[in-house]
């Protein structure tokens, strides 16, 4: 692909990207709520749900997946239940110092499992739906777009996702690091599990 097809589609994921949504909700919630244990493995499956949609859009299979689209809203609905589950699980979280909530939270969170929820809520949701199916073509002759292309396209993709990803990741660390109290950690743990439980919301509901 040329370079300013790339440039143009990158300015514009990283624009849908940054706009905060259910997924960048749930990921700043869990870092506030857990530190960066278990965050990388959720952010990937956020990347990959990406890539996926992407391949379908040059694919040309936005009326298959609209045929399945029962198979997405199932997926869908597992996501939000998970991150409902973990909200819960924040929200009645006993009191610890910020140096063993990692250390507790390891064995809780597995990473294949965050990895799933990660791309469940990728692929249940509107807005990334919408920006591959819809957008895209708008940007990008798809048509045009060989296996060589998908993987530039695919590269760009997640290069944006974790610079997008990355960044809210470092500011919910440097936030988390203002809480050393009792009283203001548990005011975390109800802030946080109250987000994440908003963000599963969110994504059951659209």
């Amino acid at each position: 692909m040329d370079i300013i097809g790339l440039v143009t589609f990158a300015a514009a994921l990283f624009v849908a990207a940054a706009s905060p949504g259910p997924g960048i909700a749930a990921l700043v919630a869990r870092v506030l709520g857990r530190g960066t244990q278990g965050a990388m493995a959720f952010t990937a499956g956020l990347a990959v749900g990406d890539v996926v949609w992407l391949g379908f859009a040059i694919a040309g299979l936005a009326a298959l997946a609209e045929a399945f689209h029962w198979v997405f809203l199932m997926l869908k609905y597992l996501g939000a239940a998970y991150l409902m589950y973990l909200a819960w699980k924040l929200w009645t979280a006993p009191v610890r110092p910020l140096d063993t909530v990692a250390e507790a939270a390891a064995g809780e969170n597995r990473p294949v499992r965050l990895f799933a929820t990660g791309l469940a809520v990728t692929m249940g949701n509107p807005k990334v739906m919408m920006f591959y199916l819809a957008l895209l073509p708008t940007l990008l002759d798809i048509t045009a777009v060989s296996w060589l292309g998908y993987l530039e396209l695919s590269l760009v993709t997640l290069a944006v996702l974790a610079v997008v990803f990355g960044g809210y990741m470092a500011l919910a660390t440097r936030a988390r690091r203002l809480f050393k109290t009792p009283r203001a950690l548990k005011l975390l743990n109800r802030i946080t599990g109250g987000v994440m439980g908003s963000a599963a919301v969110a994504i059951a509901a659209r």
